[in-house]
């Protein structure tokens, strides 16, 4: 388990907001959305070769997280499933309860994290059996904006999981 002091009050207001809306994801109810849908128009996000150019030998990782100009709530309370690759946050046994879902190999652990609106807060009452954070997976569930900060990085969505699985497209 890794330890990382969340804003708990934020954290429990959003996933009690998602909780309240009561849900059933199944394989054909959920619309795919992309990390570039998270941005709002007119913003870009940062690409993952341009992360390697920040310095990592000095500063922690969190504190070179660029910032994020806000997010988008067209999916709040939807069901959705959005690729990305699993950072963990908290354990079950040996499978993952919650985790940062990121957009690259890397983000938050290896290169400094991507703004806000780039990572989704996960938490599934169903551990996964992860394989490790180059693992690419799928996840389904509910979503909605959340603000929240971790020692990792700051983030701007939450996702409620009914199913994780390996990624395919």
């Amino acid at each position: 388990m890794v330890d990382l002091p969340i804003n708990r009050r934020n954290l429990l207001a959003s996933m009690g907001a998602l909780a309240a809306i009561p849900h059933a994801a199944h394989a054909e109810d959920y619309l795919d959305i992309e990390w570039t849908d998270l941005i709002p128009a007119g913003q870009t996000a940062i690409p993952p070769v341009f992360q390697e150019l920040l310095q990592h030998d000095q500063a922690p990782l969190s504190s070179q997280q660029p910032s994020s100009n806000g997010v988008r709530t067209d999916w709040n309370g939807q069901i959705v499933r959005l690729p990305g690759f699993i950072v963990p946050i908290d354990y079950s046994g040996t499978g993952v309860t919650a985790f940062i879902l990121v957009p690259f190999v890397g983000a938050c652990v290896h290169v400094p994290p991507p703004p806000a609106n780039q990572l989704v807060f996960v938490t599934t009452s169903v551990p996964y059996e992860s394989t490790g954070m180059f693992e690419a997976v799928n996840v389904i569930g509910m979503f909605g904006t959340a603000s929240m900060s971790t020692q990792l990085a700051d983030i701007a969505y939450a996702l409620s999981a009914d199913q994780i699985e390996p990624y395919r497209s």
